[in-house]
């Protein structure tokens, strides 16, 4: 953090889960990737009670079907990806993609080549960090006016992090050049520009996914 402490963080597991099941309801061939093909972290604090209601079984829930995806032990590894094998590529969030996607060069290819084909890019909560790692031959970066969201400063606060995170997303897409629109804390919310994808926070997961789905279907992908 800002201050030199160490904060475990990973991806959020809702919002893995529930976008993983609904490609899946669709029949999508779903793959897993990670930079440098390392097993991706749970932030544990997704799996914490105070952000599923109290509800242990949610929990429990959530916990069991992780577990069972052999694919999140042995993930693919994200250089080695083409992205011409793929119609959509989804990238979840939590605070993981802050540190690492929001520097990752292979991440900002794999981006690029979706977004300059007919195929769509989809990402949610602090996901939208990847978007930093897009650049052209220029070095412009290419969402620039691009209409989009992602976790609001004012969640951030909520969550408590904000007056001791590295920095903001939603200050870092505002500064970099984005259309960055939010509705109000923790209501589900989806922007679609073109073949982008964008969700403002967890509860957005499904709001997300549904949104990708729909535009695969657009683009003539079943």
């Amino acid at each position: 953090m800002k201050s030199g402490t160490r904060h475990p963080t990973g991806f959020w597991a809702e919002e893995f889960i529930k976008p993983h099941k609904a490609f899946l309801a669709e029949d999508y061939e779903v793959h897993i990737a990670t930079p440098r093909g390392r097993p991706p972290t749970v932030d544990p604090l997704s799996l914490s009670l105070g952000y599923n209601d109290n509800n242990q079984q949610s929990v429990d829930d959530q916990k069991a079907y992780i577990a069972a995806q052999d694919a999140i032990k042995k993930p693919l590894v994200l250089g080695d990806i083409n992205p011409a094998n793929y119609s959509a590529v989804f990238t979840v969030g939590g605070h993981g993609p802050m540190q690492d996607l929001a520097v990752d060069p292979d991440i900002g290819n794999i981006i690029a080549a979706m977004l300059g084909a007919n195929k769509v890019y989809a990402t949610v909560c602090h996901g939208p960090a990847s978007l930093l790692s897009v650049f052209d031959k220029d070095g412009n970066w290419l969402f620039k006016g691009k209409k989009l969201t992602g976790f609001s400063n004012e969640e951030e606060n909520q969550a408590t992090f904000a007056g001791d995170a590295p920095w903001l997303l939603e200050d870092r897409l505002r500064l970099a050049g984005a259309n960055y629109v939010k509705l109000a804390p923790w209501t589900p919310h989806v922007v679609v520009d073109g073949n982008l994808v964008t969700g403002q926070q967890q509860v957005s997961s499904q709001v997300t996914a549904e949104a990708v789905i729909k535009r695969l279907k657009e683009l003539g992908v079943k």
